[in-house]
């Protein structure tokens, strides 16, 4: 939501020169305090952090953008955050993205795990990690998918049996972007394989340096590290590690994925990728060719242009919209379910439409002497699958809309 429609939400209770005024503050600040450019690459999200350098510099920039007070400003003050109203956390936001910063590295513990928290857990969690989470000492991964189970989470395997005091850990996650990194993990695990199989589940806070947790990183198809697969060989956590009560994990599986798929407010802010957007692509048309002449000029290219603009303009208003009943009465929650398969797919597609622009050149590869902008895009193109398939495939996101807003049976 832009600032400006915010501004005119009373219930924001901020001016609208106040919230110019701290607009200009946050541009001058970053402008001034915007971490040097690194010799080494820097990844474009959280899922593609393999290096400890690319760690330590992400992490040492979360850390000052916290201790400016742009981290967490929606946040109560009580853990570490600015109890101040939202407005404020959406115009640094906006910001960030707009000077090109780079993003902060803890998407896992902002986004999801902090925001669940926040929601449903005890005061003593509230205490105990929401300001790691914004400071970046306690960094998040997530435990929910399985080498065998593909897209159904319901199926879990891993085992979590009570043992006193303590829950033992076996089996094994897949996909679990900063796992090497990590402190702590969002887990979901199978405590009762007698009950129906979303009954069985519970959720974890599991403190990733137990003895018997291992994570090995995967090499993904850029070449770049950040996944993992998670091993657990007999750990032992101490049981005031679950969070609710045995068997309603896959309630709070459910809830964590509301905030991961941004159908659910609370995040923290920050930027979470430094993506390549649509004016990107429009500066690249303007300087590719078709025939001899800027590639701008084809009515096809412009076309396709137009259509991504409009759809890009689209998105950012659609968190207004969503705010304003009489625009969405009809289907109250097409907005927020829809979002993520949105943005996801409409990245896709606009990156593979960059790869158009440069003909016989797209097939070049980072390192390649003649690759269009060092291999930026050929990178970020194969990048944009990740989002398509984490938080739950494109496939399932359209089930989604089609049984929870259009009303479609399953089958």
């Amino acid at each position: 939501m832009s600032a400006s429609a915010l501004a005119s939400n009373p219930e924001q209770g901020v001016s609208d020169e106040a919230l110019e005024a701290f607009r200009e503050e946050v541009a001058q600040w970053f402008a001034v305090n915007r971490p040097p450019e690194p010799e080494f690459l820097l990844p474009e999200s959280f899922m593609e952090v393999g290096s400890e350098e690319q760690f330590v510099y992400l992490r040492d920039w979360q850390r000052k953008l916290y201790d400016a007070g742009y981290l967490g400003m929606a946040w109560p003050k009580a853990y570490g955050g600015g109890g101040r109203p939202q407005v404020y956390q959406d115009i640094v936001n906006a910001e960030m993205a707009r000077q090109k910063l780079p993003f902060v590295p803890n998407t896992i513990g902002l986004n999801w795990a902090g925001p669940l928290i926040l929601a449903i857990g005890s005061e003593a969690e509230k205490q105990r990690y929401i300001r790691g989470i914004l400071n970046a000492d306690d960094i998040w991964c997530q435990g929910f998918s399985e080498p065998d189970q593909g897209s159904d989470l319901a199926s879990s395997q891993l085992r979590a049996v009570r043992d006193g005091d303590h829950y033992v850990l076996n089996g094994s996650k897949i996909w679990t972007s900063l796992g090497s990194h990590a402190k702590y993990m969002i887990l979901l695990a199978r405590t009762n394989p007698d009950k129906p199989r979303y009954d069985g589940l519970s959720f974890f806070l599991v403190p990733m340096h137990t003895p018997g947790i291992e994570a090995r990183p995967i090499r993904k198809l850029t070449g770049e590290y950040g996944f993992n697969q998670t091993f657990f060989n007999d750990a032992r956590i101490p049981a005031d590690c679950l969070m609710g009560r045995e068997g309603e994990g896959w309630k709070i599986a459910m809830l964590t994925l509301t905030f991961e798929r941004g159908a659910t407010g609370g995040q923290a802010g920050g930027i979470a990728r430094m993506a390549l957007g649509v004016g990107d692509v429009l500066e690249l048309a303007r300087r590719s060719r078709r025939d001899g002449r800027p590639a701008l000029e084809d009515p096809f290219v412009r076309d396709q242009m137009v259509r991504f603009m409009i759809e890009d303009q689209g998105d950012k208003l659609c968190g207004a919209r969503g705010a304003i009943p009489a625009l969405c009465s009809e289907r109250p929650q097409a907005i927020p379910l829809s979002n993520k398969l949105r943005r996801s797919e409409h990245m896709r597609r606009l990156l593979q439409f960059s790869l158009s622009l440069q003909g016989a050149n797209a097939v070049r590869w980072m390192g390649d002497a003649n690759a269009v902008d060092a291999g930026k895009w050929q990178r970020s193109y194969f990048n944009s699958f990740a989002s398509t398939i984490g938080g739950g495939t494109s496939q399932i996101q359209a089930n989604i809309v089609g049984e929870r807003v259009l009303g479609l049976p399953k089958d």
